[in-house]
């Protein structure tokens, strides 16, 4: 392993993400948006994950920039970095395909919105959070950068710690007692290790 290998590997997961998701964009903005808790605040934080998950380290892996910040590559952290964006993709795409029509970048319930509770979604509420979250360790440990690097777990962690729990009680005004029991039986975005009732 090189660094320009572990550049690549940065770049092969964040060009899979995008094709992984562009098919399911396409589908879901063709079901019309029936309720979103939208707004400045969502704006913010969505800029926010997207400079520590694309723009920063873009900017490293295309110029070397910020060079003073950046340390020692270390092989082995860019091995596990990459077993990490593996994982991240496939869960991207387990997600993707769970969700189907249902999916949305924003805080938004479609048309005919429907809960979800079947493939990925029957051991973690929130996996494309939990792809995300391996995004962000596969960054920092494939970028020999100390801003570069952690700036996904920044940045996406800043969006997750603000919008999870608002995400859910969107969920639980949309689903009422299913969403709860949904709750009950699922981690939010680690898998519990008993689970002794499947969710329908």
């Amino acid at each position: 392993m090189t660094l320009s290998v572990a550049k690549a590997i940065y770049l092969i997961l964040a060009i899979g993400w995008y094709i992984i998701r562009i098919p399911h964009e396409r589908r879901s903005r063709r079901t019309p948006v029936s309720r979103s808790a939208r707004g400045t605040k969502e704006i913010v934080l969505l800029s926010i994950s997207l400079s520590g998950l694309g723009i920063l380290p873009f900017i490293y892996v295309a110029t070397g920039f910020p060079r003073f910040a950046k340390y020692p590559f270390q092989p082995s952290l860019a091995w596990a970095g990459a077993v990490a964006a593996a994982a991240a993709l496939l869960l991207f795409y387990l997600t993707h395909r769970a969700l189907g029509r249902n999916w949305s970048v924003s805080l938004d319930l479609r048309e005919n919105h429907k809960l979800i509770t079947s493939g990925i979604y029957t051991y973690v509420r929130h996996p494309m959070y939990s792809a995300f979250w391996l995004w962000a360790i596969a960054q920092a440990l494939l970028l020999p950068n100390w801003i570069a690097g952690p700036a996904g777990l920044i940045g996406f962690g800043t969006l997750y710690f603000f919008r999870v729990s608002e995400e859910e009680k969107l969920m639980c005004e949309a689903f009422g007692s299913e969403y709860r029991d949904y709750m009950s039986q699922t981690g939010r975005i680690i898998p519990r290790l008993s689970n002794p009732h499947q969710p329908r």
